[in-house]
């Protein structure tokens, strides 16, 4: 079995449940999801600070399940704590926009991000360019008004999200639609029909690169960018994080 670590970095138990019930039916049958909820930290990420927060409980999470996982998700939209987790686990790790903006570049030349808070667009914009993929960014399109619950917003937004998208490719001239951030799984096979470009449900995308990258089984990096860095004392941090910070670089995974 591949065993699929799916971590929420926000604490909303409901978002990690409906992230299960739509990656679910994407999944192999000889892959196991993993879903685990943040432990501390805020209801959704939303900006730089929540993202920042969020990036050391993804590394303390990481950290205290490692060797009970074949790969992991992260599974916000920002992908906060990723370029850190990949440094310092021994097997892969997924961002959810990452998966998602990878696959769209496979569906069309340029793609638009749609989500549901103005507060989220820098903290987007600078993961687009985090992964070197702003020449492929047609737009991103966001609503500015509040909503009642972050179980319920697609169900609230998603006509004001439909128009977004129509918006996004008429006058953007978007290829593909990424409807973006954990809150709204499920509603791109709900609205596919009505958008006339591909729309990208980001938690299935993720799922089925982590069962690609899992069937690679790729070598722990000993040079590059994401190498493990060499071990450094530290103090106050959990055990778990502390014997990462402290362990060798590995020529291969174990």
């Amino acid at each position: 079995m591949t065993r699929i670590l799916l971590f929420n970095p926000n604490t909303s138990s409901d978002v990690t449940d409906l992230l299960v019930r739509v990656a679910g039916p994407s999944l192999s049958p000889t892959s196991e999801l993993l879903p685990v909820t943040a432990p501390r930290g805020v209801p959704y990420i939303a900006t730089r600070a929540e993202a920042a927060i969020a990036s050391g409980i993804v590394l303390d999470v990481l950290a205290e399940r490692e060797g009970s996982f074949d790969v992991a998700i992260v599974a916000a939209f920002g992908d906060p704590g990723l370029g850190g987790a990949r440094e310092l686990m021994s097997v892969p790790v997924i961002g959810l926009a990452e998966a998602a903006m990878l696959s769209a570049c496979m569906l069309g030349q340029r793609f638009s991000i749609v989500s549901f808070a103005r507060a989220l667009g820098p903290w987007f914009r600078e993961c687009v360019v985090m992964h070197g993929l702003l020449n492929r960014l047609a737009s991103i399109r966001l609503l500015d008004a509040k909503f009642a619950s972050l179980a319920s917003v697609q169900d609230e937004k998603e006509e004001l999200l439909v128009q977004l998208a129509l918006s996004a490719v008429e006058e953007d001239g978007a290829d593909v639609i990424i409807l973006a951030g954990a809150p709204l799984a499920g509603l791109a096979a709900r609205v596919r029909e009505r958008i006339p470009v591909p729309v990208v449900e980001s938690v299935v995308a993720a799922v089925k690169q982590a069962e690609l990258l899992a069937a690679l089984n790729p070598k722990m990096a000993s040079a590059g960018t994401f190498r493990r860095p060499d071990p450094k004392s530290s103090h106050g941090l959990s055990p778990a994080l502390e014997r990462l910070l402290m362990a060798r670089p590995a020529e291969a995974r174990s």
